[in-house]
């Protein structure tokens, strides 16, 4: 079993930046692909940001390609997500999920562990 905790959300104005963690416990997490998924009120969780097991390949949704940053360290068990030049539409609830696989992806169905979430707020 894998437990995955995020943490780092909070207020922020647009613009500004933050930085969101989730410290992941239990089975070799260094193995597995990871990945950031968002859910806005009123709307389906989405896809934002994956890594591959190594940390050798990214990808982003398009509407936060160039803002975002995906990133693990795997000595740590940790994966974070660098946001930057928020905007009021980021405003959601930041998932962290990993996937038994090792290899990337950017299908929600090919998670198989999530973490309980962390409020992200932009206010304009």
């Amino acid at each position: 079993q894998v437990q995955l905790v995020e943490s780092g959300g909070g207020l922020v104005h647009t613009g500004g930046s933050l930085r969101i963690s989730c410290a992941a416990s239990g089975r070799t997490v260094s193995l597995y692909a990871m990945g950031w998924f968002r859910q806005a009120p009123g709307k389906d969780r989405e896809f934002v940001a994956a890594i591959n097991r190594s940390g050798s390949f990214t990808g982003y949704a398009d509407s936060v390609k160039g803002r975002f940053t995906i990133s693990r360290d795997n000595a740590q068990n940790t994966l974070y997500l660098q946001m930057n030049s928020l905007k009021t539409e980021d405003t959601a609830v930041y998932y962290c999920a990993a996937s038994r696989n090792s290899v990337y992806s950017n299908r929600q169905t090919d998670f198989h562990y999530w973490g309980q979430g962390t409020q992200v707020t932009v206010s304009s």
